[in-house]
């Protein structure tokens, strides 16, 4: 599919592999520029125009620019996923996708950052384990919720891949991508995959598609 779809950011950007995961799964032909943390660029006068948070990622689309991972997520399976009903026409599928993509930004994101942090950005010397230990104790919760609302849903929506399904998936990629030695060398205990039956199986699923190669099949950096 020809398109102007333009994105700015490092695939090692949590953020970032939503927007390019999303544009994979629609086919379309993008181009990504690597931004933010060692490739610079966001720092720049000319891109904090088109994002005065200087943050990753951006989208440019033709005329249009957006910032903000989930909006860009919505954008793009709303602009390019009629085919596909990435973006439900049906206010009540569409609103409940929403739901969970903003639980995964303002909740689920939260609880897990600071392990991500301190197991994968900070030196081992440096390393908080009390920091850890609560990541810890805030995600385990959430992943049992997780695991009881698709007990009977192949999908975050039901029976099919949605957009929720995007954001979450990344989300997962992150969190089970930090190995249970890692959180041990803490001194921390982290409950594994085969715990969460329901989540294992629908994240199996997201790992087997086309449209996340090159972005859950990754390391963390």
């Amino acid at each position: 599919m020809e398109n102007t779809v333009h994105l700015w950011g490092r695939l090692s950007s949590l953020n970032v592999r939503k927007v390019v995961w999303t544009a994979q799964e629609l086919g379309l032909d993008f181009q990504r520029t690597d931004a933010g943390a060692g490739f610079g660029i966001t720092t720049t006068p000319e891109y904090q125009r088109k994002n005065p948070n200087a943050l990753v990622p951006l989208m440019e689309d033709g005329d249009l620019v957006l910032w903000e991972s989930n909006v860009i997520v919505r954008y793009l399976c709303a602009r390019y996923g009629a085919s596909q009903n990435l973006y439900p026409q049906d206010l009540a599928t569409r609103f409940d996708a929403e739901r969970w993509m903003d639980w995964q930004q303002t909740t689920f994101n939260r609880a897990g950052g600071q392990a991500f942090l301190q197991l994968v950005r900070t030196a081992p010397e440096a390393r908080n384990a009390e920091l850890v230990r609560q990541s810890v104790a805030a995600t385990e919760p959430l992943l049992d919720l997780l695991n009881t609302h698709l007990q009977h849903r192949n999908y975050m929506g039901g029976d099919a891949f949605g957009m929720a399904d995007i954001p979450l998936g990344c989300e997962m990629h992150r969190w089970w991508g930090m190995r249970g030695a890692q959180f041990e060398a803490c001194g921390v205990q982290r409950q594994e995959l085969q715990a969460f039956p329901h989540v294992q199986r629908w994240f199996g699923q997201l790992l087997q598609r086309p449209g996340g190669r090159g972005v859950l099949d990754i390391a963390l950096s």
